[in-house]
C-alpha cells in the first residue's frame, strides 16, 4: 500500500488547553506526524507528562493560563508561529482549543493553515442546544431535548422523561472551574433538576433536559473523520466502543474498528447541512429498545482515540488535515475493519493479552519506536492510583518507579459523556479563554 508523503516542508502546531496528563490523543497527533517527518510543536502543559518524553515531539511550548483572555491564546499562538520557518497547520485537541480557534480565525489565518469553514460553526455543533436544532433540520435522531426557563419546568421536563433522564449545560466551556459543576450528569428526581437549574447563573449557560436513551452492552459508537477542503470526508470511519472508563459512561478504553453504513451516511448527512470543515468526532448510541441511533455529542476535533482509525497505509485524521490544508491529494481510506485501541492504563488487563491477527492492534502509550512515553506514563499513572486510594507513600516502601519529575492530576469524578472534560471549551457567550470570550 503506497503512502502519502506529507510536505515535510510544513510543520505542525498541536494545540491543547486542558491540563490532563493522561491526554494519549496528544502522544497519537505527536506520533502520526513526527513519524511522517513533519516538525511538531506542542503548547500546552505537558511539561511533567509521559508526552514530553516523545522522540517525535520538535519542541513543547508554554500555553496561555487557563482563565486567560482569548487576546491572550492569540498573543501565544503568534508568538509560536513566530519561531516556525513558514505556516503552520494548526491542530486544536480539545474543545476548548477547537472553539478559540474557530473565534481566532481571521486573526491566526496568515501565521496558520485553517480548515475554511463559516464562523460560529464549531460553537454550534459544541452547544447543545443548538445541535438538537440542527440535528431535527438533517433528520438525524437525537434524544428529545427540554430547554426549561424556571425550576418547577425543569422538574416537569425531568418528570416527563423520567425516571432517569439527563441534565446538560448547552455551553459546557462556560462552566467555572472548581465549581463542581459537570457538562452531563444524571438526574433521577425533579427535584435534582430543579436544584440544578438554580445553578444556571453560576454556570453560565442555559440547563437542558435531555430523555436517557438507555442501551444494551456494544450500544456506543463513534465515526470520526475529516472534511476537506472539496466538502467530502476524508480518513476516519465508524467504531464501537468495547468498554469505557468510567464504565458505560466515559472515554473510550478498548475500542474496534467495525463498519457501520448507517451511522456513516446520518454523519456525512450532518455534516452536509451544517458545511462543517476540519476533523469531527460524533458520539453515538444505539437505542436498546429501537435500536436507533441517536447522536449524542459532536466535538469539533480529533476524538483522543483516532488513531484507532489509521488504515493499511496510516493515514489517519491529523494527516489527512495536513495533506488537504498542503494542497497535497488526500487518498482514499484503505480500512482495517477489525483493528482495535486499547489504552492501557485504564484497561491494563487487554494490553497484555496479544492482538487477534489478523487484524492489528495499537496501545495508546507503548510503542516499539518510542518508548520512553510508555516509560514516563507507567511512573505517573503509579502515584495517580496511588493518590486516589488516598494519602502518601511512605518513605521506606518508594521504588525507582515513584522517582522523578511527575505531577500528579486531580483524579475526575465519574461523569457522563460529554466533550473530553466537562471543563473544556472556548467560544461565544463566556468571558475567558477556555471557557469562552
Amino acid at each position: 500500500m503506497k503512502v502519502q508523503r506529507l510536505d515535510t516542508r510544513v510543520p505542525a502546531v498541536l494545540l491543547r488547553t486542558d491540563r490532563n496528563s493522561f491526554h494519549h490523543g496528544t502522544l497519537g497527533a505527536v506520533r502520526s506526524l513526527g513519524r511522517a517527518g513533519v516538525e511538531v510543536h506542542l503548547v500546552a502543559d505537558d511539561a511533567h507528562t509521559p508526552v514530553s518524553r516523545s522522540r517525535y515531539l520538535h519542541r513543547l511550548h508554554r500555553p496561555a493560563r487557563p482563565d486567560a483572555p482569548l487576546t491572550e491564546v492569540a498573543a501565544t499562538l503568534r508568538r509560536v508561529a513566530a519561531d516556525l520557518r513558514a505556516p503552520a497547520v494548526l491542530i486544536p485537541l480539545d474543545d476548548a482549543g477547537a472553539l478559540a480557534v474557530n473565534t481566532l480565525r481571521s486573526e491566526l489565518s496568515g501565521p496558520y493553515l485553517l480548515p475554511e469553514m463559516a464562523d460560529g460553526t464549531a460553537e454550534s455543533v459544541a452547544d447543545k442546544a443548538v445541535l438538537a436544532r440542527l440535528c431535527a433540520s438533517a433528520g438525524v435522531p437525537h434524544p428529545r431535548t427540554e430547554m426549561p426557563r424556571s425550576a418547577g419546568q425543569a422538574a416537569d421536563a425531568a418528570r416527563s422523561l423520567g425516571p432517569t433522564a439527563v441534565a446538560k449545560w448547552s455551553r459546557p466551556w462556560c462552566l467555572p472551574r472548581g465549581a463542581g459543576l459537570h457538562s452531563t450528569v444524571l438526574v433521577r428526581s425533579p427535584h435534582e433538576a430543579a436544584a440544578l437549574f438554580a445553578r444556571g447563573g453560576e454556570a453560565g449557560c442555559p440547563l437542558l433536559i435531555q430523555a436517557f436513551v438507555a442501551a444494551r452492552g456494544g450500544a456506543d459508537w463513534f465515526v470520526h473523520g475529516y472534511v476537506g477542503r472539496d466538502g467530502r470526508v476524508h480518513a476516519g470511519g465508524t467504531g464501537r466502543k468495547l468498554s469505557a472508563w468510567p464504565r458505560s459512561a466515559g472515554i473510550t478504553v478498548r475500542g474496534e474498528w467495525t463498519p457501520n453504513p448507517a451511522l456513516q451516511e446520518a454523519a456525512a448527512r450532518l455534516l452536509t447541512r451544517i458545511g462543517y470543515r476540519g476533523v469531527f468526532d460524533l458520539d453515538f448510541r444505539a437505542d436498546a429498545a429501537t435500536g436507533t441511533y441517536h447522536l449524542l455529542d459532536f466535538n469539533p476535533r480529533p476524538g483522543a482515540q483516532f488513531r484507532l482509525f489509521a488504515d493499511a497505509a496510516d493515514l489517519d485524521v491529523v494527516r489527512a488535515q495536513h495533506l488537504d490544508l498542503t494542497g497535497r491529494p488526500v487518498p482514499p481510506s484503505s480500512p482495517l475493519p477489525g483493528r482495535t485501541f486499547v489504552v492501557e492504563n485504564y484497561a491494563p488487563l487487554s494490553a497484555l493479552r496479544p492482538g487477534q491477527r489478523p487484524a492489528p492492534r495499537e496501545l495508546a502509550w507503548h510503542a516499539d519506536d518510542d518508548r520512553a512515553p510508555g516509560q514516563a506514563l507507567r511512573r505517573l499513572w503509579s502515584r495517580h492510583a496511588l493518590g486516589k486510594l488516598g494519602g502518601r507513600v511512605p518513605r521506606h516502601l518508594r521504588g525507582p518507579w515513584l522517582r522523578g519529575p511527575v505531577r500528579l492530576p486531580r483524579p475526575a469524578p465519574p461523569v457522563l459523556p460529554g466533550p473530553a472534560s466537562g471543563r473544556e471549551g472556548a467560544g461565544a457567550g463566556c468571558d475567558r479563554a477556555g471557557r469562552g470570550g
